[in-house]
């Protein structure tokens, strides 16, 4: 396996003929290095710290909008392609079940009855139980093209070789985007307002609304993007099914604060 470098340093590993009916996984593993498995093999690595297996396109006059984003549940940087990825990356980022996750993972090439075919699925996740999942992220538009189904069904059986769960994400509900894409933006650590946390929890152990919660505190201006931060890392619950205002009603969930 021999790989390509790109302007930005990036590799992207070209794939071998596999024989008929064979599958290998191209990767490169949390060191960088490059790699070459099989399902049975490959399954056991931990490809929530591999380095992205393609490098992203980047050009003047592109349609799609590729950018980076940091993800407060690993504390690293991934690449995305689109507009779409990045919410659905955020979405992973928020989700409580979510240990790990990382971009363009793996190459598939693989030959079977249908021909050779090669895929890079855009995540791979492993959940705090262990499990992993794997994302195809794709506009709902596109799902029902033959092709992009039969990608999908490859996919699909590799996924169920390896022991993973398989999943293809599309647009999010608009509602849940406005609220991620808010709370998102308070998920970095806490520094200068970090000492109000611990005093905003004692005050939320009933239901309060975000402007009372804040009110009960010598300086609300400072106290708001601390409430904002807990919400988004699950210390504080709220009805996400309900526009984000001044009077949502939070309450203290009683989990372990480390963030």
């Amino acid at each position: 396996m021999s790989g390509g470098r790109t302007r930005r340093g990036q590799r992207t590993l070209r794939p071998v003929r596999p024989e008929a009916h064979q599958v290998l996984l191209h990767y490169l593993d949390a060191d960088g290095a490059e790699r070459r498995a099989g399902v049975a093999a490959a399954a056991e690595e931990a490809f929530e710290h591999a380095r992205p297996a393609r490098a992203i396109p980047s050009y003047p006059g592109q349609r799609n909008a590729p950018g980076r984003y940091w993800a407060a549940t690993t504390g690293r940087v991934v690449h995305y392609e689109s507009f779409l990825e990045l919410q659905n990356f955020k979405l992973l980022d928020y989700d409580q079940e979510v240990a790990g996750f990382a971009a363009q993972p793996f190459l598939i090439e693989a030959r079977d009855g249908l021909g050779a075919w090669v895929h890079t699925p855009d995540v791979f996740v492993r959940r705090r139980d262990g499990t992993a999942l794997v994302v195809d992220v794709k506009p709902r538009a596109l799902t029902m093209r033959p092709d992009v189904a039969l990608q999908f069904w490859r996919t699909a059986e590799v996924c169920a070789r390896a022991g993973w769960d398989y999943r293809v994400a599309c647009e999010i509900d608009p509602l849940q985007w406005a609220t991620l894409s808010w709370l998102s933006g308070y998920r970095r650590p806490l520094h200068a307002q970090a000492d109000l946390a611990g005093a905003l929890l004692d005050h939320a152990h009933q239901p309060v609304t975000i402007g009372e919660l804040t009110s009960r505190l010598p300086c609300p201006e400072r106290a708001r993007p601390v409430v904002f931060h807990l919400m988004w890392h699950h210390h504080l619950a709220f009805d996400a099914s309900r526009p984000l205002r001044d009077h949502t009603r939070v309450w203290a969930t009683g989990l372990e604060r480390n963030a």
